[in-house]
């Protein structure tokens, strides 16, 4: 049975704990408005760039001159995984969950006789895949120097994954992030960047009908320009999604971290006065039996 002495150090430290937990609390939760609006500034570019991209897709359905980007090389013998996580713990299962999906899809794809290939971006990524896929991991980008994630971060990535994909290193890139929905709820998300996968598109009031659109330059031109965008588009997409679970997912985790800090001081200190009342009565006893036996 631990002392008093004990119990009353494990108490403050305790205490102490639940201190940085709540200002770690604090923090996360004054920097996820910014991180949520900037995620939510960025959906409907991304978004409607898609949309642009599937229309002109359709003009070079079944064609053998589609831009490569969107046909692909006709193979899918080698893979490209993209894992985007955070360069920081104590966030809940944010990162774990984002390693765990890329980890399932190296898994098929390796058990299919495909050759995977990762890319990390975030170091809490490597860490998470360097033990079992540590052999497929051919390149880790860090932000941790990077205070607010920016277009630059994602294009350098792109530039990366594009001249990989020029010199003939994959057939298939698949990008690994968590699309932010809530403070509670971060789902993790694959996005088959190269060849691009587009949504259908549907009319007005869902009539099925497709806008049709006359574009100058024409299409392939447009296509050559904005393919090698897109892929740098989706990328920052992704780091902001994934700024802002990081940001609610730790506010969770460290809420929740707090409260556990409460329970195991009411805990501890309950444990605490009852030895202490324990002592107490026992050294009433020595005297009264010490005064009886005088």
């Amino acid at each position: 049975m631990p002392s008093l002495k004990d119990l009353r150090n494990r108490i403050a430290s305790v205490k102490a704990t639940q201190k940085i937990t709540k200002a770690m609390q604090m923090v996360a939760a004054a920097k996820l408005r910014r991180a949520q609006e900037a995620a939510e500034a960025a959906r409907p570019y991304a978004e409607r760039m898609g949309e642009v991209l599937a229309n002109l897709a359709v003009a070079f359905d079944g064609r053998d001159d589609a831009p490569e980007l969107m046909a692909g090389t006709g193979k899918d013998d080698v893979h490209l995984l993209v894992v985007a996580t955070a360069e920081r713990g104590l966030c809940g299962g944010f990162n774990s969950n984002i390693a765990k999906l890329a980890r399932e899809k190296a898994r098929s794809l390796i058990a299919d006789g495909k050759t995977v290939k990762i890319l990390c971006v975030g170091k809490k990524g490597f860490d998470a895949l360097k033990r079992d896929l540590g052999q497929h991991i051919i390149k880790t980008v860090e932000l941790r120097g990077v205070k607010n994630v920016g277009f630059a971060n994602a294009e350098e990535v792109g530039r990366d994954v594009l001249a990989m994909f020029a010199a003939g290193e994959f057939d298939v890139c698949t990008l690994f992030y968590s699309e932010f929905k809530s403070v509670i709820s971060q789902v993790p998300t694959a996005l088959q960047l190269i060849p691009a996968h587009f949504e259908p598109q549907e009319g007005e009031a869902g009539s099925g009908a497709v806008a049709i659109y006359e574009y100058e330059p024409d299409e392939g031109e447009i296509l050559a320009d904005l393919m090698p965008r897109n892929i740098s588009v989706q990328i920052f997409r992704a780091l902001l999604e994934n700024a802002a679970s990081e940001q609610g997912a730790r506010m969770s985790a460290m809420d929740n971290a707090t409260r556990n800090a409460g329970e195991m001081i009411d805990k501890l200190t309950i444990s605490y006065n009852r030895q202490r009342q324990a002592q107490i009565t026992k050294e009433l006893i020595e005297i009264i039996s010490g005064a009886e036996a005088l």
